[in-house]
């Protein structure tokens, strides 16, 4: 058994020579071993070991019992001891998913502060089936089916993923090695013991004695497609929280929910609660010709204007009925209050006359902006707002920047902190569209006011994401 743990933890390189590892120890059968494999296989990698225990304080004294159980055993093998106490019944919620926030965020805690960089927990492949087929009759995804991972990037690994819990339990009482039975585990008002103690062994006896085994296969497959996936969708770039929707139409469905789906958990941080038909409704989102459209799924708000699809945390003021205004300096530079961009404003001298130079619509003519005194002018950064209007260099005649927004397909969330130059509250400048006819630079100016707009592209469009 050990060797094939051994294998098992070189195999997917759980630990690295001289790594600090705190063994996750409830006490039960599984964390027991764990601990006293890790201490035998402990010279192959030079690991220093601690003991981690978290006391939920479920079961009254039963759990105390069960914390000093842990904390003797750690005591016996000279091991530091790390525990986190807490009264769970207290938490509103449901428990075990509380539970297991708790023991993530202390886990964490102890790898983040340095105390540890890796947490072994005491996973088997039973608990591997286990979840497969909980997450399969809940309809779960690929994603899901690869159930307990091996290795996570926060830094947990589960070496006992190929062992079964019996061969664990016959190997304590062959060494009479105790540990402590947790009667919750016997509870079948969790549906995750319903599963354990009458559905498994139902299909066991009915279906396939080597169940377990064939479900824990299928999260070995659903792993790597999991791995093949990861590195084949860094080919579509996700900028911003945006998704661009023709590009979604053109590619394959399967490669579309996958993408959607990791949109989702870098703006959400997780895909928690977010089921087939929240994918789905983006996916249609996507699939429409023309037009906007909203649909609020878990932690989300999704939005699409154009060929653009944007995702939000739940929540955040996408209307901006605040606004900004802000004093602008010239020369000088102001940072926008979302911080999205910087606009910068500098004096520069043109050629003399005689040489060619065309209108620049991020040019302004200094001396149109000046008063007759030589008193500098005062401008003013604001952001876009309903029936602002002005006139484009090359036009006649002034225009609502809500149609010029609409021309240029702007979404709809990037015009509310779209900025505005002023001046005495005459536009003078307009991101991406420019220059007002009366203040731009022309062939006779000398003296420019240029503006310069740090979230603008050279070609003068703002960076969006694809």
């Amino acid at each position: 058994m050990l060797d094939r743990i051994a294998e098992f933890i070189a195999s997917h390189e759980m630990f690295s020579v001289g790594s600090r590892v705190g063994v996750a120890v409830s006490g039960g059968a599984d964390s027991v071993f764990l601990l006293h494999a890790l201490r035998e296989l402990a010279p192959r990698w030079n690991l220093d070991l601690s003991v981690v225990h978290v006391d939920h304080g479920i079961r009254g004294k039963a759990s105390q019992d069960d914390a000093e159980f842990v904390r003797d055993l750690a005591a016996k093998f000279s091991l530091p001891f790390h525990i986190l106490s807490v009264n769970l019944p207290a938490v509103a919620g449901n428990l075990e998913e509380t539970a297991r926030d708790v023991r993530r965020g202390f886990f964490g805690g102890l790898i983040e502060e340095g105390t540890v960089n890796r947490i072994a927990t005491a996973h088997t492949r039973n608990d591997q089936a286990e979840t497969v087929l909980y997450r399969m009759l809940r309809g779960s995804g690929l994603a899901g089916l690869s159930g307990i991972l091996p290795v996570t990037r926060e830094g947990l690994v589960r070496p006992l993923l190929e062992i079964d819990r019996a061969e664990i339990e016959c190997w304590l009482r062959e060494r009479a090695i105790e540990w402590r039975t947790d009667e919750t585990n016997r509870d079948i008002s969790y549906a995750r013991n319903r599963l354990r103690h009458e559905i498994l062994p139902q299909l066991r006896d009915q279906f396939n004695p080597r169940l377990d085994e064939a479900l824990a296969n299928m999260a070995t497959l659903a792993q790597d497609e999991e791995s093949y996936w990861a590195d084949e969708l860094d080919r579509y770039p996700f900028r911003h929280q945006t998704l661009n929707a023709l590009d979604l139409a053109k590619v394959p469905t399967a490669v579309a929910r996958r993408l959607i789906r990791r949109a989702i958990e870098r703006v959400k941080g997780d895909l928690r609660q977010i089921d087939f038909q929240h994918v789905e409704r983006i996916l249609r989102m996507a699939s429409k010709g023309e037009g906007h459209d909203r649909v609020q799924i878990p932690g989300l708000d999704v939005f699409r204007s154009f060929e653009w699809i944007r995702l939000t945390p739940t929540g955040l003021n996408i209307d901006n009925k605040h606004g900004f205004s802000l004093p602008l300096p010239a020369p000088g530079s102001v940072e926008l209050p979302d911080g999205s961009a910087r606009i910068t404003l500098q004096v520069l001298e043109k050629p003399e006359a005689g040489q060619p130079y065309a209108t620049v619509v991020n040019e302004l003519d200094w001396q149109r902006l000046t008063t007759l005194n030589g008193v500098l002018p005062s401008l003013e950064l604001r952001n876009w707002r309903p029936g602002d209007r002005y006139r484009r260099v090359g036009q006649s005649h002034e225009q609502k920047i809500k149609f010029l927004f609409q021309e240029a397909r702007v979404p709809l969330w990037e015009r509310r902190n779209w900025p505005i130059i002023t001046y005495n509250e005459a536009i003078v400048w307009i991101r991406r569209f420019g220059a007002s006819a009366e203040f731009a630079a022309g062939p006779s100016t000398r003296v420019v006011l240029q503006v310069a707009d740090s979230n603008t592209s050279d070609t003068g469009y703002p960076r969006s994401g694809l």
